[in-house]
């Protein structure tokens, strides 16, 4: 069974997720043939526009995709396979291309989409959620960070909910999501089969008419602000993670005592790393961000030993052994030195050897 269906109905390029076991986590070869789908139907006079969707265990929609294929990540840094950096090359690359594709290029974003699943809808120029939607960018879990342009697309968020999502993890609803300037439009999960349908069986006069078509559907589910926005602002508004959670920790409501609980589970060494990405990709442009991106996950799994590595304990932590105990090095906030946080944003190619060093 292909774990990508990419075919021309009607007008509209349609590309279905079809690995529903795993949530449509994404491999390499799914990956190319997205890739390989968008540059084919980018020249096409046929093709007005792009769907994409994820398969639920009960079919079409139900499920988006729950990001990268993080035991593929495990198995290759222990193995030293080459195909890992291959792997976050094209996975970002096609970051790019999704952000500057020249037709409408539609995201619909039902149940989980976090990770990689964020990478291949936040650059859609129409991107839906539902009241399933599940969204988050939650990498700080497994001592990695929000890559595939999460610096660009977090750090653009109202007020300081970039810092926020980053560090936390926080999971949106679609909502919410909206309101977070992270989806277009909500509707109710209800309407994705038969929005599909007409997309496929409609006869639009333009590329733009499509676009428009779907941001006009009716029944859209209110936007629903986060709580404490002004919270949020002034706690990750510090200047460093331990301001953050000396913050947190001074008062005793509920959010704060939640939040702080949640950023103690992180990895340390990231909450560190992470902090610093977020504020240099406000002040960059898409390809920059991606760049530096690349940058930072090659150091990730190449900066220690494997047996050392954050990510690879993290993953063996939440995937692997499911112990739910990663053993971070350091420990503790208080430990984290500037130089080993510093050395995530040197790249380890020159300019003209970066992996990434086509994009505009």
């Amino acid at each position: 069974m292909s774990e990508i269906v990419a075919e021309i109905l009607g007008r509209i390029g349609c590309i279905t997720l079809n690995r529903p076991r795993a949530l449509n986590a994404l491999t390499l070869p799914m990956i190319r043939d997205i890739s390989d789908a968008l540059r084919r139907w980018q020249d096409d006079p046929q093709v007005l526009a792009v769907a994409v969707r994820g398969t639920g265990k009960e079919g079409p929609f139900g499920a988006f995709c729950a990001g990268g294929d993080i035991r593929f990540f495990h198995q290759a840094a222990h193995a030293g396979d080459t195909a890992l950096g291959e792997f976050f090359t094209q996975e970002y690359a096609l970051n790019h291309l999704i952000h500057t594709y020249s037709k409408p290029y539609i995201a619909f974003m039902d149940g989980i989409v976090m990770g990689g699943g964020m990478g291949i809808s936040q650059g859609a120029s129409v991107r839906v959620v539902t009241e399933r939607t599940r969204m988050a960018m939650p990498e700080t879990q497994i001592g990695l960070f929000p890559d595939v342009g999460g610096g660009y697309f977090l750090s653009r968020c109202p007020g300081k909910l970039g810092e926020y999502l980053a560090l936390t993890g926080r999971v949106l609803s679609g909502p919410q999501a909206v309101a977070a300037r992270l989806a277009d439009i909500a509707l109710p999960s209800s309407v994705l089969e038969p929005i599909w349908s007409r997309l496929i069986n409609s006869p639009f006069e333009n590329s733009e008419a499509v676009e428009r078509w779907v941001l006009a559907q009716p029944g859209c589910l209110a936007p629903e602000k986060l709580t404490p926005q002004p919270q949020i602002d002034t706690v990750f508004g510090q200047p460093t993670v331990l301001d953050i959670l000396a913050t947190l920790e001074s008062v005793s409501d509920e959010w704060s005592m939640h939040t702080a609980s949640a950023l103690r589970a992180r990895s340390p060494l990231m909450l560190h790393v992470v902090l610093e990405q977020i504020r240099r990709a406000r002040s960059m442009g898409l390809a920059d961000d991606l760049r530096m991106e690349r940058d930072m996950v090659h150091h990730c799994f190449h900066l220690r030993p494997v047996h050392e590595c954050e990510t690879v304990e993290g993953i063996r932590a939440l995937a692997i052994d499911k112990d739910h105990t990663p053993r971070w090095k350091p420990a503790r906030l208080q430990e984290v030195q500037a130089d080993e946080v510093a050395r995530f944003f040197v790249s380890p190619w020159p300019s003209e050897r970066h992996p990434l060093r086509h994009l505009a």
